[in-house]
């Protein structure tokens, strides 16, 4: 290793060192780079954008940021086709300005986690390029999942694997010759060719990222489709045997134990988090062993509908599921992939499902915005480690009239346009101003998904003015889950006799988080004292779709046990 790669290992470590438990209660801020902030004027966003809002984060009160991926890409998936992991997107910067972001980051007790991307690359990175070139039967090939197709001609697709974009999961090569060549497997797009994980160069290639990453100071890696990555060699269809052939395989568990040993190997603590779409949770949570990854994404909380008993039994499960690995359990809300709460929330069904996406549908943006704040205060009320999308702390709702031509999401065309994409969750942060681009670029630029006309009074410098605003609410949350020894990780104690639509519990032995998903008002708990709320509160009463944060002073309800949690530290 060259002595700059050590001088800059060296100081970027103070912080990671100073709490090896940090990410056991971390609020970590997710950062769509194309959509945050515009440094050079191009309206497309920008490490640069980024470097230039850091203190809006620290305001914020986050503890880390998790990028999305920032390697150069031809973008056939919003980066998630990544042509090389060692360098950063044109479009966004260079390394040398990623560096100094971590650093500067850093300085402010904001550590970095960055997005991998293991079950796939893009169809221009080198090593798909020399496995095209190089023909059937070549080493080349072996990286990949290569097949001649069935039957006599090989013009059978190999397997009815479905995309997780939906489609066909295999793309056929062309010869140089023009004949068809060989079939190579894609769960995603076609321009995503699958690595395969039984050959010993991925793997090497991938731990040889995490040194290279690691050795810049970032504090951990976000793994993305981590439960795709093994595939059954023998390609059989899904059902034919009792695992399913390309999802959740036990190889993957071997392949995590040699990640955490090379995170575990630096100094400080260097998390893996997984992006990990298991429904059930027992298998979600081996993912969570002492030897493998910290944290993993919680989307069952995520996909439930808005009520108390929805909640509370995936919050009891969660909990329960997490307590034997020693685990904190991680909430979240949205993502760059989920309809954002204000929309979603206030639709007739709440539930988020990946594929579900249509046009047309109806929401109701007061109600949705009132339920967003309340869910806010609530994931942010329980134990564990917390994950906020950009935006959502100004209630941004979803773009659902974005024009079809600038439309970029292969799961909108991949769905023969039925689905509208991801893109409206996606679409550039407003930051001041009577219209677009609010901030985000100079005035008169046009940003790379187009703002809406009513986002005024949503931008950062009209919510920073008004003490009631969404991003206050966030502020003030930020700082009391900070400031109160109860909160982050820790035991969580359920509160009863207060309504079949209310969910309460107690954190510690002097706070209460209550939340009311019904319509009508409920009468707080006695000899309380209300220490936020996402909506004013009237005569002792908690509105309808509101949650409050009380220090509790002899609640009048009951508690039950405290539910099975690994105790802090």
């Amino acid at each position: 290793m060259d002595t700059d790669v050590l001088s800059r290992k060296e100081q970027a470590l103070t912080p990671s060192t100073a709490d090896p438990l940090w990410w056991r209660s971390a609020v970590i801020y997710q950062v769509y780079v194309r959509s945050f902030a515009d440094g050079n004027g191009d309206g497309t966003g920008d490490l640069a954008g980024v470097r230039a809002h850091l203190g809006y984060l620290k305001d914020l009160g986050v503890d880390a940021i998790w990028f999305n991926p920032w390697y150069p890409s031809p973008m056939a998936d919003g980066g998630y086709d990544v042509e090389d992991y060692r360098d950063i997107d044109p479009r966004f910067g260079t390394l040398a300005e990623a560096e100094i972001l971590i650093r500067e980051a850093l300085a402010l007790g904001i550590r970095t986690i960055i997005d991998v991307v293991p079950n796939h690359i893009s169809e221009r990175h080198e090593w798909f390029q020399a496995a095209l070139a190089a023909g059937p039967g070549s080493p080349e090939r072996e990286r990949f999942w290569f097949h001649p197709g069935k039957g006599e001609d090989g013009s059978e697709i190999p397997t009815h694997w479905v995309s997780s974009f939906q489609g066909e999961t295999w793309t056929r090569t062309t010869n140089p010759d023009g004949t068809p060549g060989e079939w190579y497997l894609h769960m995603f797009t076609p321009e995503q060719p699958d690595l395969n994980w039984n050959h010993p160069d991925v793997r090497r290639e991938h731990e040889d990222i995490l040194r290279f990453w690691f050795d810049r100071g970032v504090a951990g890696v976000r793994i993305d489709s981590a439960a795709l990555l093994i595939k059954d060699p023998d390609l059989p269809e899904v059902g034919e045997k009792d695992d399913h052939p390309t999802e959740d395989r036990d190889e993957l568990h071997d392949v995590y134990r040699s990640w955490r040993a090379i995170a575990d190997s630096y100094p400080g603590t260097r998390v893996l988090v997984g992006e990990i779409w298991v429904p059930d949770i027992v298998r979600f949570t081996n993912y969570l062993r002492p030897d493998e990854m910290h944290t993993a994404f919680n989307f069952d909380f995520l996909a439930r509908p808005w009520g108390a008993a929805s909640f509370r039994e995936s919050i009891t499960a969660t909990l329960a599921a997490h307590a034997p690995v020693g685990a904190p359990s991680t909430w979240v809300l949205s993502n760059h992939d989920v309809t954002r709460p204000v929309t979603r929330y206030g639709r007739e069904d709440t539930t988020f499902a990946f594929l579900k996406k249509r046009f047309g549908v109806p929401t109701d943006p007061e109600l949705g915005l009132h339920r967003a704040r309340a869910a806010a205060l609530l994931v942010a009320a329980l134990p564990g480690s917390l994950y906020i999308y950009q935006g959502d702390e100004l209630g941004l709702p979803e773009v659902e009239d974005l024009p079809l031509e600038v439309i970029e999401d292969p799961m909108h065309y991949r769905s023969g346009g039925i689905d509208p994409g991801r893109d409206g969750c996606r679409v550039p942060l407003p930051w001041a101003g009577e219209a677009a681009p609010y901030g985000f670029s100079p005035d008169g630029t046009a940003t790379w998904l187009p703002q809406p006309a009513g986002w005024r009074g949503l931008t950062v410098a009209a919510q920073d003015a008004d003490p009631a605003s969404t991003l206050n609410l966030y502020r003030d949350a930020l700082r009391l889950r900070r400031e109160l020894p109860e909160l982050g990780d820790g035991p969580l104690e359920w509160l009863d006799g207060l309504g079949d639509e209310v969910l309460a519990f107690r954190r510690g032995d002097g706070f209460a988080c209550v939340v009311n998903t019904g319509e009508d008002s409920v009468p707080l708990p006695d000899g309380a004292t209300v220490l936020l709320a996402s909506t004013p509160l009237h005569d002792g009463s908690l509105p309808g779709n509101t949650t409050a944060w009380l220090r509790s002073h002899g609640a009048t309800t009951t508690p039950n046990p405290p539910e099975g949690r690994a105790p802090r530290g």
